[in-house]
């Protein structure tokens, strides 16, 4: 179950699916900087774009602390749609934290293996919708002892919510849209001076036009990998 806060109180889900949009920048060029970056590591590149990993309910987590099997992998800050009991759709924030080893295997087991974290507030999606591209994400990692920019950009740069949910896979779609009790992040921005883990990771997401942001923190816990 999670829970969210909004400006008019809270609601809380028994969440039944999970997807993650991979490969959803709305520039190419864009797109294929983030397939050379994980390229890099060994990722072999998708066989098309978009892709929808889906993940089990369990990996999503709104803790402050998470505990991920070895220091192989790094968070990715990604919109994230939630469509409640009723369908309708609210906007929050979620890490795609992923181990990097693993994905040079396979990505999908990849994204299976950790957690998801994602933060304990939301806004009504019709409330931005009409500034969408607007929106600024962002995220800061731990690299020696600093706190650095580790990812910036607008929702500009990522596909439209439509055209996600034109492209939705049957099993979590219902009636053009994100099946209730259903939680889809939205694809990513590039990583800045290139992808790697940290110890803690912080993300937001601001809407300038009002003001408001939604942030979330958490820090790893990394675990012994035992031979």
């Amino acid at each position: 179950m999670l829970t969210f806060t909004h400006d008019n109180g809270e609601f809380t889900l028994d969440i039944q699916r999970v997807a993650i949009a991979g490969w959803a920048g709305r520039d190419q060029a864009g797109v294929q900087h983030h397939i050379d970056e994980l390229k890099l590591l060994g990722v072999a590149p998708p066989s098309q774009t978009p892709l929808f990993y889906r993940v089990s309910r369990e990996t999503l987590t709104q803790a402050s602390q998470v505990a991920m099997l070895g220091g192989e992998g790094s968070g990715e800050v990604e919109t994230c749609l939630v469509s409640d009991a009723e369908g309708t759709l609210w906007v929050t924030i979620a890490s795609d934290h992923t181990d990097r080893k693993l994905e040079a295997v396979g990505v999908a087991e990849s994204k299976q293996l950790c957690a998801k974290p994602i933060a304990r507030h939301a806004w009504k999606l019709s409330e931005v919708i009409d500034h969408w591209d607007s929106l600024e994400i962002e995220s800061e990692i731990e690299d020696a002892g600093k706190t650095v920019r580790y990812q910036q950009g607008t929702l500009a740069e990522l596909l439209p919510v439509a055209t996600l949910m034109e492209r939705l896979p049957a099993a979590i779609a219902k009636d053009d849209s994100l099946a209730p009790n259903s939680v889809l992040l939205c694809g990513t921005v590039p990583a800045i001076g290139g992808i790697r883990p940290s110890p803690s990771f912080t993300m937001r997401l601001i809407d300038p036009q009002t003001g408001r942001r939604i942030e979330h923190r958490y820090e790893v816990e990394e675990l012994e990998v035992v031979a």
